[in-house]
Formats: C-alpha cells, structure tokens, sequence
C-alpha cells in the first residue's frame, strides 16, 4: 500500500466525518445566530433561550439525518472491509 492510498483513504474518511458533522451542527448554529439577533433586538438576557432551541434543533437533526448517516458511515467501512486484499498485498 502506498502512501497516496492511505492519504486517501484517510482523506475519504475526514471528508465523511465532515459532512456528518456539518449537517447536524449548521441547523444548530443558524438557530443559535437567530435567536441571538432575538435577544439583542428585544434585550431579553435569558440563557435557557437560547440553549434550548438549539438542543430541540440538534436533536431534531440527529433524528431526521441519523439514518443517513449510520448508512454513510455502513457504506464506508464495507468499502474498507472490499478493499483489504488490496490494502495487503
């Protein structure tokens, strides 16, 4: 196996992880930048507004997007698991 093959596969899996990431905590942060212009606009200074939409959305996200990621993440190591005679030899 040559180090090209191993840059990437590594650059395979960061770019998975990346989007998994990105696609649970994007929403999460979209409503936190709302909520935040909330508070300055109305000078409400509860700390409870503004965790609590964004834990309601992460997890919303979790649950919408979990399936597709498990199968990402399924699909990516059974690709791993194809490729280990040539990974060896």
């Amino acid at each position: 196996m040559t180090p090209y093959e191993i840059g990437d596969l590594f650059t395979h899996a960061m770019y998975l992880v990346l989007m998994i990431v990105v696609v649970i905590i994007v929403p999460s942060l979209i409503i936190g930048l709302v909520v935040s212009t909330f508070q300055a606009a109305t000078q409400i200074n509860e700390q409870t507004l503004s965790f609590l939409p964004r834990l309601v959305v992460t997890l919303l996200a979790i649950i919408m997007l979990g399936p597709w990621a498990v199968t990402a993440v399924i699909d990516y190591t059974k690709e791993l698991y194809m490729n280990i005679p040539f990974i060896i030899g």
